[in-house]
């Protein structure tokens, strides 16, 4: 043991500093990782703090660019290409091998400008469905958080296929549906063109895979956090989270509306 810490500079230089303050009659507190990060010039570590910060920030960009949106009446085709450059940004800073915090949050601009028109669409629609989409969003999100934190939903090999093969199928068909729909009559299967049952079940199901995704977001931070990794990164956890929850909120938008149409 003794060797490996020999070789490390870090704990060299602390266990020298600390014999040598007990060698004149003194103790002197070994440095936190705080102190080591300063001295050294290496990034903090990831914690839980940074990633509730940083999603705060960005869920923050979200409702006041979508409020601003909403307010100035922005017009719908405007809002179309931003949610067009929002999924540009998302692939980028999906693939791209170091998190960017300003594609991130462009990202979330972009997002915003988009469901600050479509929200306030649905709303001109249906008097009070933007505030139950919200409510709605907020409690599926806490009750996977309390599923995790309790133990019941765990990211286990077999949980992050099942819920990723079926979240990425059901997205394909949605998009494909969208794509003939395109040039048929808009809906060709049924499934995202009103208050059919089919339909219903289908946003449900878009609904649970969406929401099922948050228990790979949080096994994911609790494990970088674990790794030690950069606070950077939290960006990159954050932007998952939120990614999720502007999925989620849409759907749940789209199914008050199919269960309203049909009083």
């Amino acid at each position: 043991m003794r060797s490996m810490e020999s070789n490390n500079p870090v704990f060299a230089r602390t266990e020298s500093l600390r014999a040598a303050s007990q060698g004149v009659g003194f103790h002197t507190p070994a440095p936190t990782a705080e102190d080591v990060a300063a001295i050294y010039g290496t990034p903090q570590r990831m914690t839980m703090d940074d990633v509730i910060v940083k999603t705060g920030i960005l869920l923050a960009i979200v409702v006041g660019v979508g409020a601003a949106s909403w307010y100035l009446q922005v017009p719908l085709g405007v809002a179309m290409l931003a949610g067009l450059v929002g999924f540009a940004l998302a692939m980028v800073n999906i693939f791209k091998k170091s998190v960017s915090p300003g594609l991130v949050m462009a990202y979330a601009v972009a997002q915003g400008v988009f469901l600050g028109v479509i929200s306030a669409s649905y709303e001109g629609t249906y008097r009070g469905i933007v505030v139950q989409a919200v409510v709605g969003t907020a409690a599926v999100f806490g009750a996977v958080l309390f599923g995790y934190k309790s133990g019941k939903l765990r990211a286990t090999p077999r949980f992050v296929k099942v819920v990723t093969f079926g979240l990425v199928g059901m997205v394909a068909v949605l998009l494909l549906n969208l794509l003939v729909g395109a040039f048929t009559d808009g809906d060709p299967l049924g499934i995202s063109g009103g208050n059919t049952g089919l339909s219903i079940l289908f946003t449900l199901g878009l609904i649970v895979f969406g929401a099922l995704t948050f228990v790979m977001d949080f096994d994911q931070a609790d494990r970088m956090v674990a790794a030690g990794v950069p606070d950077s990164e939290a960006w990159r956890v954050s932007f998952g989270l939120v990614v999720g929850l502007i999925f989620l909120y849409l759907n749940i938008l789209r199914l008050l509306s199919y269960l309203q149409s049909s009083d």
